[in-house]
């Protein structure tokens, strides 16, 4: 018997294609530079394959190796666009892609990190206009 099997050569060559067509460019993309601003695609990713076979025999059964051989493999990729990356100087913002929060409770956790943004913007303007109650801030 062989040590390397027809369903291993399906296997292997369709594990080959999904590397083809997958890289790191397909889950976070090339930068998009416009003028000071930087903008980066990210992607969500989802893939299966299956690869099967079998040595088919007729009435009467020869040795294994010696029968004919029937398989076949497949892949299916999916990429689903998550969120966009903007860049600005030292500042990172997320802009996700997905539809907007339905109820309350998803919209108020949408909302806090620019919230606790603003408040951290808020306390170093007071620093900025009066150095001496930095301590007591």
């Amino acid at each position: 018997m062989e040590n390397n099997h027809p369903v291993n050569e399906l296997m292997a060559e369709t594990i080959q294609k999904i590397r083809q067509a997958v890289d790191a460019n397909t889950m976070v993309g090339e930068p998009i530079q416009t003028g000071e601003v930087t903008i980066i695609p990210v992607s969500k990713l989802s893939f299966g394959f299956g690869t099967g076979g079998s040595e088919v025999g007729g009435k009467s059964p020869r040795p294994i190796g010696e029968n004919p051989f029937s398989g076949g493999g497949g892949a299916g990729v999916k990429v689903t666009p998550v969120c966009f990356l903007v860049v600005t100087g030292t500042n990172v913002k997320v802009l996700p892609t997905a539809p907007y929060p339905e109820n309350s409770i998803d919209r108020i956790l949408d909302m806090i990190p620019g919230a606790v943004e603003k408040i951290g913007d808020f306390f170093e303007s007071r620093k900025e206009k009066d150095p001496e109650k930095e301590d007591k801030v």
